[in-house]
């Protein structure tokens, strides 16, 4: 029993309250429920006006290969689902795509956007929830699933792949699909990654690149110069 009349320097310390090293993801409110829906609506009638074009350089689609893992830049965001849906899903059917999104309170906003898709959104971030999102990802892709990643995000720095998609690509041994686009019309938001927001009636440019595949054996310096192609290729097929 701790001596209440001993002087403050000499009583014990009393015991820090200790936390989990589960973080529970922020859950959308009402609002942002119906904001998604609105949103999601809004973007497939908008899909229907843009003239998109594709470039197909990565070579595999010439049969169906089974998932893979899509990359693309945080702020193409606003059509990933249209591309995925007119492109992808026709070519190399799979039981569907499982996409990584922030378990912030923005990271909910955009989880109900994705499931009104039809998407499977798995929360976390290199910052909070990674390792169970890592887990997660990897059971999807187990499954069959697609995995899509924007690899700068959720907050940059804008144009810079962080080292976690090399980790999924080699625990999973799917390829990675670098997927660029450019709009002819498009707003861009005064954001971290200037989000574009195309206009109705805008011709979209999509090119897919080669395949990147990390081995199960890969080491750091071999990950490191992965990570940098796929940088540098997203750079080159952006447009930007």
């Amino acid at each position: 029993m701790p001596d209440l009349m001993a002087e403050p320097s000499q009583r014990p310390s009393p015991r820090k309250k200790r936390f989990s090293g589960v973080v529970v993801p922020h859950s959308a409110r009402w609002y942002q429920k119906l904001a998604a829906w609105l949103i999601a609506n809004s973007l497939r009638a908008l899909a229907l006006t843009i003239r998109f074009r594709w470039q197909d350089n990565s070579g595999f689609f010439d049969r169906p290969n089974g998932p893979a893992i899509y990359c693309f830049w945080h702020n193409r965001l606003a059509l990933c689902t249209a591309v995925y849906e007119r492109f992808n899903k026709k070519v190399n059917p799979t039981p569907g795509v499982a996409g990584l999104v922030s378990a912030s309170r923005d990271g909910a906003f955009l989880a109900e956007i994705l499931e009104s898709f039809g998407a499977q959104p798995v929360r976390g971030s290199s910052s909070r929830r990674g390792p169970q999102a890592m887990l997660e990802l990897t059971t999807w892709a187990d499954r069959g699933y697609d995995i899509a990643i924007t690899p700068d995000g959720p907050r940059g720095p804008c144009y810079t792949v962080q080292e976690g998609v090399m980790s999924l690509a080699q625990l999973t041994g799917l390829p990675i699909i670098p997927v660029g686009s450019h709009l002819s019309r498009k707003i861009r938001v005064k954001s971290w990654d200037r989000f574009q927001i195309p206009l109705p009636f805008a011709r979209c440019e999509v090119r897919l690149e080669k395949p990147i595949r990390v081995s199960r054996e890969a080491d750091d310096t071999e990950r490191e110069n992965l990570r940098k192609h796929l940088e540098e290729t997203l750079k080159q097929i952006s447009g930007d």
